[in-house]
């Protein structure tokens, strides 16, 4: 039977958006501009690290920590960079203060293939949309500068919220500013445990976009999966 679907949820990165090149080449960039050779894998691999020991300590961008998000990025920036070898604490700062801003614009980021189509194609068919994502509050900027924003009656960030996915609370939040029942809205995402499965536990239908290569989760039906986003308004229309 066809959804009965009014309202449709995004999650953004690796869903609409993606970063144009590894963390790691746009930092070893940054620091060449200041005539420090630093090796993209190496920094690739001091940003996961940096990133993770972040998150654990100041969950959700510092979040009720007294932390300021751009304060929470600066701060995994500079420690990038000390884990891969950089000590001089003054360029260091400079460096994660240049790379916060650029991380604001169009140019870090691109549209995922079929991305823009597919939410024009949506709010033709008279879908109303918003965006659901774990994001600061740069979200809004970049979305416009990828000429995005405009398809959305809102963006919810966990930072604005103060809920990060798979946390119910986000996606409950999302239903009241769109004034919509749950079994009437569906959440677009790529990861199976906040986006699929987060939004199935408030009674949202789900849709798991899932790259080539990657592994199928075994309790996601066949309807509810997208090879790319190209395949959505087919699902939903079956």
């Amino acid at each position: 039977a066809m959804l009965r679907l009014r309202f449709l949820t995004w999650d953004v990165k690796d869903t609409l958006l993606r970063l144009r090149r590894p963390v790691g080449e746009s930092y070893a960039a940054e620091a060449w501009a200041h005539g420090i050779r630093v090796q993209p894998e190496a920094l690739t691999r001091s940003f996961r690290e940096a990133y993770g020991a972040q998150s654990r300590l100041f969950p959700n961008y510092g979040q009720g920590r007294g932390l300021s998000s751009q304060q929470w990025w600066v701060d995994v920036v500079k420690q990038t960079f000390r884990l891969s070898g950089v000590h001089e604490e003054g360029v260091i700062t400079l460096m994660a203060e240049n790379l916060y801003h650029d991380f604001c614009s169009a140019g870090n980021w691109e549209v995922l293939p079929g991305a823009g189509e597919t939410l024009s194609q949506c709010c033709q068919r008279g879908f109303r949309m918003g965006v659901v994502s774990n994001f600061d509050n740069r979200l809004e900027k970049i979305l416009s500068q990828c000429n995005l924003r405009h398809h959305f009656e809102f963006v919810l960030t966990s930072e604005e919220t103060g809920f990060a996915k798979p946390d119910g609370r986000i996606f409950q939040k999302a239903l009241h500013l769109g004034g919509v029942p749950p079994e009437q809205v569906a959440h677009v995402g790529d990861d199976y445990t906040r986006d699929y499965r987060a939004a199935r536990a408030v009674g949202m239908h789900g849709f798991l976009l899932r790259a080539a290569g990657q592994s199928a989760e075994p309790e996601v039906p066949p309807e509810h999966v997208l090879p790319t986003l190209s395949h959505l308004l087919t699902l939903i229309e079956k």
